[in-house]
């Protein structure tokens, strides 16, 4: 279901091998996804996503209507901090993406 999520999200997939991938956007963004689930460290992963229009960003991620796809999917509303604005995506395995920007 993450692979399926992630290429929702824009990613292209990079198959590695039958249990890992790579995921890449245009800008030098790439993770490798691996076919494991251990909660303690998904229970403790974040990733920060830096963007340069936080607005189009996330109004595109709206647009997706991830959620009504993919089960546990969340996405939160824009909110500003001292430091810059950021929103919240919650990926089908429970990984907590923050997507922002800075001041």
């Amino acid at each position: 279901m993450s692979k399926s999520f992630y290429s929702a999200m824009g990613f292209e997939e990079v198959v590695i091998s039958p249990d890992m991938s790579l995921f890449q956007i245009p800008g030098g963004l790439a993770f490798y996804l691996q076919d494991a689930y251990v909660k303690d460290w998904v229970d403790n992963t974040m990733l920060f996503l830096e963007v340069d229009d936080l607005d189009k960003h996330h109004a595109d991620t709206m647009g997706l209507k991830l959620p009504s796809q993919f089960k546990g999917v969340r996405v939160s509303g824009i909110r500003t901090e001292d430091w810059g604005r950021e929103y919240f995506i919650h990926d089908p395995s429970g990984v907590l993406w923050h997507v922002g920007t800075f001041v």
